[in-house]
């Protein structure tokens, strides 16, 4: 969640709790605050047990970063090396799964590829995926042999005709019996 978007929300807990002190229903304030009602009954037994201290809020959720403010500055700056400077020498690609392993080298602190991930994202870097590409590809002779080789070779798309819509058996016209129901269907009467 956002600084402002944690803001609005302690800004609507304070007005949740003057209300309360009004003895304004707990529905009535769900309106005029336009949150769940589920919300306003958690913040009011919150409110009853500590007062208005209670709803203020305890800064963002989730664990703590494992790092400290200096070795994330640290991070920072291998990251900027890029992966080459670190042993990743056939790609110019920093992978979370290659910043996870980065930390735990550098800083002895195991993160997950997830976790890593959001560690980037934090310090204004995103994870990406490398190109499965051979070093030796030559992009000349692949254009060349889809020109030329690929539509010689490529099977020709569905014919038109009779289709089924079954998963296991092809439609036959011929098998069908001339009399039977829907025999004439596929005979067009103009």
């Amino acid at each position: 969640m956002t600084a402002a978007g944690r803001w609005r929300r302690e800004t609507v807990r304070m007005q949740a709790a003057e209300l309360f002190e009004q003895k304004i229903k707990p529905s009535e304030v769900a309106r005029r605050l336009r949150v769940s009602l589920k919300s306003v009954y958690q913040w009011q037994q919150l409110w009853r047990g500590g007062g208005v201290q209670a709803l203020v809020s305890r800064g963002p959720s989730g664990s703590r970063c494992r790092l400290s403010p200096r070795c994330l500055e640290k991070l920072a700056g291998y990251l900027e090396q890029g992966p080459a400077a670190h042993g990743w020498v056939e790609d110019q690609v920093w992978t979370a799964a290659r910043v996870a392993t980065l930390i735990g080298r550098k800083f002895h602190v195991s993160y997950s590829v997830s976790g890593a991930t959001r560690l980037m994202h934090r310090l204004g870097f995103s994870p990406q995926v490398p190109a499965r590409r051979v070093a030796e590809r030559d992009e000349q002779a692949v254009t060349a042999w889809k020109e030329a080789t690929w539509a010689e070779v490529k099977e020709p798309g569905r014919p038109a005709g009779v289709t089924s819509a079954s998963r296991t058996k092809q439609a036959s016209p011929g098998g069908r019996p001339k009399d039977a129901r829907g025999a004439g269907a596929a005979e067009h009467p103009w």
